[in-house]
């Protein structure tokens, strides 16, 4: 290995990356110093015990418990006689030895303290991590009536601490690696060792491990890495911000990825139907259950084709509708100077455009916002001959099923797929609404979840998985990927 040389612009940070702890206390905290950017918030506390031995605890005031380091570090190391065994003067659980420079970086950058001391070759971390923090508090986008009131946080540490609570069994197992060239960011799988398949777990870590990125900034990012079918649009692993959640579906048998400073996790391999489930699922009588699930995916299909339904209704196939229902549409539609395409268009676009602004703006004021503009916009538009009534009752409809549907990345993407049923419609009718669903069932049968068929346990049907989607039986022996 490469010791450190002080010839000025010859030190560079590839070297650093690969330099020995040096006997030189002072060159050290220089190096130290030096690439850490002289941080503001970089302390050198300098400690003299005797005559003989120098010592300098290093840490980031920001990112540190100052509570640990006065009362756990400090004070012992002031009090105590030095002895070569740091561990038998510092009373915290976590400490290890640092043998590389490009390691006390990385351990400050984590919120870890670092003990150097002069003439030696080795420096001690310990891990006192401080810094933001949130308690565990009501998961704010996967509302529970009869589930726990506890949500992951950004701390990877805590939220596999909420899993263990759940699951107290040595059978859970944790593994653990970094991702990013510039930031790394820890990266941990869990599983349950006799219910999880180890061909699926290994290529979810391979999938790991072949990220090349700078950094990972949430979970969500992570997602676009490691899926199959980047390019569909049906999510392919569940987020989850629940940790009853996270352990229902470890009991299934599937693996949950943990991402450090990011308060959801992520669960595979999924299916179609994993996406229509609630926790609540698992304590609701099954005749209740049976209804609640027949009535989400219902939701699912209104929300993606009831707009093209009235589309090609209206355009193609008006001797379907009953001649008093027609009737009424024609003496709705006598003012509306748009064609069907064109009026549904344009309130599903203000439609999308509130949801959008709704999101943005602070609670109170969002749901104010889509309440009462939902409303105005909706009979200014039929005052002004805009639209017809039946469009503001068809939009409405759609609205409330897409809300219906429980997972928010599948809610988004029958949103978003509705635009392209409505062309459709359009252009053929009924035989393209046909069409388009046919190009998404053969789609949904085509993509994969780390390698599992996304159709799993519908497409085709499998009575044990299907009997355990509409009847929620859990904690069973075989595991439901």
């Amino acid at each position: 290995m490469e010791k450190i040389s002080c010839s000025g612009k010859e030190s560079n940070q590839k070297n650093f990356m690969n330099t020995e702890i040096i006997a030189s206390l002072d060159k050290n905290i220089e190096f130290i110093k030096k690439y850490m950017g002289d941080a503001p918030d970089l302390v050198i506390r300098r400690i003299q015990k005797g005559n003989y031995h120098t010592l300098a605890l290093v840490y980031l005031s920001e990112l540190t418990d100052k509570k640990d380091i006065n009362d756990s570090i400090l004070k012992p190391l002031l009090r105590e006689e030095f002895t070569n065994e740091i561990e038998l003067i510092i009373p915290i659980g976590n400490i290890s030895r640092v043998l590389y420079l490009n390691q006390i970086q990385e351990s400050l950058l984590e919120g870890n303290a670092i003990l150097l001391v002069n003439e030696y070759t080795v420096a001690y971390k310990f891990e006192i991590k401080g810094g933001p923090n949130r308690q565990p508090s009501d998961s704010k986008n996967e509302i529970s009536i009869k589930g726990t009131h506890q949500g992951f946080v950004e701390a990877a540490g805590k939220n596999i601490a909420l899993i263990r609570n759940y699951l107290p069994t040595a059978k859970l197992t944790v593994t653990s690696t970094e991702i990013g060239e510039e930031g790394k960011t820890k990266i941990h799988v869990l599983f349950l060792m006799e219910k999880a398949d180890f061909q699926i777990i290994a290529e979810a870590q391979g999938r790991l491990e072949n990220i090349k990125v700078n950094s990972i900034v949430n979970t969500g990012e992570l997602v676009k890495h490691i899926e199959d079918n980047p390019y569909s649009p049906f999510p392919q692993l569940l987020l989850t911000e629940r940790p009853d959640t996270a352990v229902s579906s470890l009991l299934d048998g599937k693996f949950v990825i943990v991402v450090d400073h990011s308060p959801n996790v992520l669960i595979g391999p999924t299916n179609f139907l994993s996406f229509f489930r609630n926790i609540d699922d698992c304590s609701t009588r099954w005749m209740i259950n049976f209804f609640l699930q027949i009535l989400r995916i219902v939701a699912f299909f209104l929300a993606l084709i009831l707009p093209a339904t009235y589309i090609a209704l209206i355009s193609f196939n008006y001797s379907l509708i009953p001649v008093p229902l027609f009737l009424s549409i024609a003496e709705s539609r006598e003012n509306v100077p748009f064609s069907a395409i064109v009026e549904a268009m344009i309130m599903e676009i203000t439609l999308e455009m509130m949801r959008e602004a709704a999101l943005r703006l602070p609670a109170p004021i969002g749901q104010t916002m889509g309440i009462v503009g939902g409303i105005i916009i909706g009979q200014a538009a039929v005052q002004a001959g805009i639209v017809s009534n039946i469009m503001i009752i068809i939009v409405s409809v759609t609205a409330i099923a897409s809300f219906t549907v429980p997972n928010y990345d599948m809610s988004l993407a029958v949103r978003y797929l509705r635009f392209p049923m409505m062309l459709l419609a359009t252009w053929f009718g009924f035989v393209g609404i046909i069409i388009g669903l046919m190009i998404l069932l053969a789609h949904i049968l085509s993509i994969r979840s780390i390698g599992t068929p996304y159709g799993v346990s519908f497409f085709p049907l499998e009575i044990y998985k299907f009997k355990n989607f509409i009847l929620k039986y859990k904690n069973e022996t075989k595991g439901d990927i």
